[in-house]
C-alpha cells in the first residue's frame, strides 16, 4: 500500500509540474493574440495563429512516427470536444483583445470551480459544505474584479465568464476520454477544427492578412506556444488526478500580470489581485 501511495503521489507531482509548464506557456500564446489583435481581428489572428499550431503538431507527429494517432479513436466525441474548446477559445480571445490580461485570467480563473460544480451535476460527484462555500467565493472573486456598478462591464468580460463555463466543461470531457484517446488526437483535434472555424469567419473579418517579417514571428511563436501548451496540459491530465491538474490554471495570473505590465503598460490593480486571492482561496475550498 506504501508503494502504491509513493507512485501516485509521484505521478501527481509530476503532472504538477507539466501544468505549471502548460499554462505559462499557454500565457505566451496569450500574449501574442492580444499583441496582435491591435492590427488584426480576432479571427484573422485566431485563424494564422491556430493554422501554425497544426502544423508544429503534424511534424511533431511526423517526426515520432505517430501521424496515424492523429485521427481520433471516437470521431464524435473528439469533435463535439474540438467544437466546444474552439468556441472557448475564439471567446476568450476575445476578452484577451478587449480587457486586459490579468482581468480575463481572474475570470477565466473560475473554470477550476465549475469543473466542482458540473462534477457533481453530472458525475455525481459529492460536494462538502467547505466547497459549497468555495464556489460561492469564487463568484463573489468575480464580482470583486468585474465591480458592477462602479465601471462598465465589457462584452469581455461576459465572454470570459463563458469561455471558463466551457473550458470546465471540456476538462470533464478530457477526464472521460483520457484512457483511450492518443494525447496527440486530444491536443490536434481542437486546433484543426479551431482553425477551420476561423478560416470560415475570414470573408468577414478582412480576409487573410497581409503580414510583414514582425507580424510572421509573432504568428510563428504564439503558434508554438499554443502547439507546446496544448501538448503539455493534455500529458498532465494523463499523468495525474484533474482535480490536481486544474488549480495550477491559477498561476496565470501571474505571468498574465507580467506580460500585461512589460508589453502592454496595464498596471496591476488591486481589486483584481484581490479579486485573485479570493477566487485562489475558493477553488482551494472547492478542492479540498
Amino acid at each position: 500500500m506504501g508503494e502504491i501511495r509513493m507512485q501516485f503521489g509521484s505521478a501527481n507531482k509530476a503532472a504538477a509540474l507539466i501544468a505549471l509548464m502548460s499554462f505559462a506557456i499557454f500565457t505566451g500564446a496569450d500574449a501574442s493574440v492580444k499583441l496582435l489583435s491591435d492590427r488584426f481581428s480576432v479571427f484573422q489572428v485566431t485563424f494564422v495563429l491556430t493554422s501554425y499550431a497544426v502544423l508544429f503538431i503534424a511534424a511533431w507527429a511526423l517526426i515520432a512516427g505517430k501521424a496515424a494517432a492523429i485521427v481520433p479513436k471516437a470521431p464524435l466525441f473528439a469533435s463535439v470536444r474540438g467544437i466546444l474548446l474552439a468556441t472557448e477559445t475564439l471567446l476568450i480571445y476575445y476578452a484577451f483583445s478587449t480587457v486586459p490580461l490579468a482581468e480575463a485570467y481572474v475570470i477565466a480563473f473560475l473554470a477550476p470551480i465549475m469543473v466542482a460544480v458540473l462534477a457533481v451535476i453530472f458525475l455525481g460527484e459529492r460536494m462538502s459544505m467547505w466547497g459549497a462555500l468555495g464556489v460561492a467565493l469564487g463568484f463573489a472573486g468575480v464580482l470583486v474584479v468585474m465591480q458592477p456598478g462602479r465601471s462598465e462591464i465589457a462584452l469581455g468580460h461576459v465572454a470570459a465568464i463563458f469561455s471558463a463555463l466551457i473550458f470546465s466543461i471540456t476538462l470533464l470531457m478530457l477526464r472521460r476520454t483520457k484512457a483511450h484517446e492518443d494525447d496527440l488526437a486530444l491536443a490536434a483535434v481542437p486546433l484543426v477544427i479551431l482553425a477551420l472555424m476561423a478560416g470560415c469567419f475570414l470573408p468577414w473579418a478582412g480576409g487573410f492578412p497581409a503580414l510583414d517579417l514582425k507580424d510572421l514571428l509573432i504568428f510563428m511563436l504564439g503558434g508554438f506556444c499554443l502547439f507546446l501548451g496544448h501538448t503539455l496540459l493534455v500529458k498532465a491530465f494523463r499523468v495525474g488526478e484533474a482535480s490536481v491538474v486544474a488549480p495550477f490554471q491559477y498561476s496565470q495570473i501571474i505571468w498574465g500580470s507580467a506580460f500585461g505590465l512589460v508589453l502592454f503598460g496595464s498596471p496591476i490593480e488591486l481589486t483584481t489581485m484581490l479579486g485573485a486571492a479570493i477566487i485562489i482561496l475558493s477553488g482551494w475550498l472547492v478542492l479540498r
